[in-house]
């Protein structure tokens, strides 16, 4: 009888030792999982703080009154009649603002330039390919003005991540200009991006570009 108790006393804590190990090892994994998953987050928020800041065009205000989409008539409002109006389908762009749903582009679309900047116009549509910061333009940019006496150094403040990869292109018809590059969403869903120019240290203009 007494031989059958101290069996059963060993049993019992050879049977606690093993749930108590199980336990152990069980939560192991959740902890590791979770010092995994802070290093994810943590490894992200450094890749998003490394990334060219973003420019939503939503964020916009040209001429603090125009977003980048508006109506001729908006446009006329706001700049006055166009100095000049070219066939876009003479230059044969690789690429169109206004898409047809299929793809295909309308051979009456146009440019219209007003002061150097350039604009896409199909039908009563118009929006900004390209805006220079001359003749008193300037845009909104989440409520800061941003016009031809915005320096570099503003600049530095505004965008740092993009100004780390600032560099100099031979621009048509500008010379050599100094160029950053910002992306057009948060997420990267677009395949374009938006180029700042610099002039003598200033900002010049902007273009969205988007590859063929």
């Amino acid at each position: 009888m007494k031989n059958l108790t101290i069996l059963l006393i060993i049993l019992t804590t050879a049977s606690c030792k093993d749930k108590n190990e199980k336990l152990i090892e069980s939560s192991k994994p959740t902890v590791e999982t979770e010092d995994i998953k802070i290093k994810e987050k943590t490894d992200t928020a450094k890749i998003a703080n490394r990334l060219n800041e973003v420019m939503n065009e939503e964020d916009i205000l040209f001429n603090g009154k125009l977003k980048r989409y508006f109506s001729l008539k908006e446009f006329e409002d706001v700049f006055g009649k166009a100095d000049s109006i070219k066939l876009m389908s003479a230059d044969e762009p690789c690429s169109y603002i206004f898409e047809n749903e299929d793809g295909s582009k309308d051979m009456e679309d146009k440019y219209l330039y007003k002061n150097g900047s350039r604009f896409e116009n199909t039908k009563e549509k118009v929006a900004v390919d390209e805006f220079r910061f001359v003749k008193n333009n300037f845009i909104l940019y989440k409520g800061m003005k941003l016009n031809s006496t915005t320096s570099i150094n503003e600049l530095h403040k505004i965008f740092p991540n993009a100004m780390k990869d600032i560099r100099s292109i031979d621009v048509y018809g500008e010379g050599k200009l100094q160029v950053i590059r910002l992306r057009e969403d948060e997420n990267n869903v677009s395949d374009g991006h938006i180029n700042i120019f610099i002039k003598n240290d200033k900002l010049f203009f902007m273009h969205w570009w988007f590859p063929c």
